[in-house]
């Protein structure tokens, strides 16, 4: 994960997402906590569970595929 935010802050957006797949939902993830935090959304309480379940999701999908390139 550290060297996929690496990868993001030096603008090479795709080694990024090659790098950690859950880069993504986590980045929009931690953004619409920050901005919960200011601003109250209607609900706000679902989207974070939706969120969470997706960028939760997403690095459970992405480390089973891994393990199966890896090991196979």
């Amino acid at each position: 994960m550290q060297r996929s935010i690496v990868l993001l802050l030096k603008g090479e957006f795709s080694a990024a997402f090659h790098m950690y797949p859950a880069i993504y939902p986590l980045m929009l993830l931690l953004a619409f906590i920050g901005f919960n935090f200011f601003i109250q959304f209607k609900n706000g309480k679902s989207i974070k569970v939706g969120l969470m379940i997706f960028t939760a999701l997403t690095m459970i999908i992405s480390y089973v595929i891994k393990m199966k390139v890896h090991f196979n």
